[in-house]
């Protein structure tokens, strides 16, 4: 007969797969970095094969590992379920109002929420959509409970909670012009157009940033572009108008089809982290259950 599997291992598991680092998992379940590995490498003992690829970044799943996730999630829904159906929760009704920046908005939010409505059925969602100070202000005047934004923000009278890792990638069309195509430095990006996110973007603000450390000294000029969202840098990527820097939970189909492909700077990295944006209060009502499944199920960054 096969082993059975342990079911807190394969929701540790889960996490970390969904993560992709040890280290956000552990914050994420709160348990120590080595509880939340052993428990993966007792889990994959029990399954006879490995079940993640372990890099200097982080971890990926395998063939395994994949078809194993797919059974965690699936019993992690269901155990939802059933806690809400024992509280008497599942159709608790009303409105859960919540915000996001446009990156998360568009490839992040989207997942939480088809999963949260699986398990809390007959209530109405309204997302309200802008870039990060727009957030930072909604949650502090109150007009929305919960938000979620990219960048390094900070703001009176709100909490931040670090989410999901992220990084902002360079990305050239897959027709654009042979010097766009052929950037290789951060001393390559002074002689090329950029696609600038506009001001009071959290991804403009990291990006600048990461840029000024790595020695380019430059903002938007003559020849750059400033858009407003994530699909219209894509649209002008894509056209061969400059390069752009993409949040990688946005490119997953791009990168796929080829219509974009990466740009190799090994000497330029842009990092950033997804972080809640809370009230001083704690959360109650809909907006606090759907945070504590979000803490509970993060999605996973798939593709490439």
């Amino acid at each position: 007969m096969p082993t059975p599997l342990d079911p807190r291992r394969l929701e540790t598991f889960r996490v970390v797969a969904t993560t992709g680092q040890v280290s956000a998992a552990s914050r994420l379940l709160h348990l120590s970095q080595p509880a939340v590995t052993a428990q993966v490498r007792q889990l994959e003992r029990e399954c006879g094969r490995p079940l993640l690829v372990r890099t200097a970044r982080g971890v990926r799943l395998n063939d395994a590992g994949r078809m194993l996730l797919e059974y965690a999630q699936r019993l992690h829904h269901l155990m939802e379920e059933a806690s809400a159906a024992m509280a008497g929760e599942e159709s608790p009704g009303g409105e859960l109002v919540l915000a996001a920046s446009t990156t998360l908005a568009s490839y992040v939010v989207p997942s939480l929420l088809a999963s949260f409505l699986r398990a809390h059925r007959g209530i109405q969602v309204r997302l309200e959509v802008g870039n990060t100070e727009q957030v930072l202000a909604w949650v502090g005047e109150e007009r929305v409970p919960l938000g979620l934004v990219e960048g390094h923000a900070r703001a009176a009278g709100i909490r931040l909670e670090r989410y999901l890792e992220d990084e902002l990638v360079p990305v050239a069309g897959a027709r654009a012009p042979a010097e766009i195509q052929r950037v290789r430095t951060v001393e390559d990006l002074h002689a090329v157009p950029l696609l600038w996110r506009e001001s009071g973007s959290g991804t403009r603000a990291v990006l600048e940033r990461a840029l000024k450390k790595a020695g380019v000294r430059r903002g938007p000029q003559a020849g750059d572009l400033q858009l407003g969202s994530t699909e219209a840098i894509k649209g002008a990527v894509a056209a061969g108008l400059g390069v752009g820097f993409l949040s990688r939970w946005s490119l997953q189909d791009e990168l796929a089809s080829g219509r974009l492909r990466l740009l190799p700077i090994p000497d330029l990295r842009v990092e950033r982290a997804f972080s809640w944006v809370l009230p001083v209060d704690a959360l109650s009502g809909l907006a606090g259950r759907f945070l504590r499944h979000a803490r509970a199920a993060p999605p996973p960054l798939l593709g490439p």
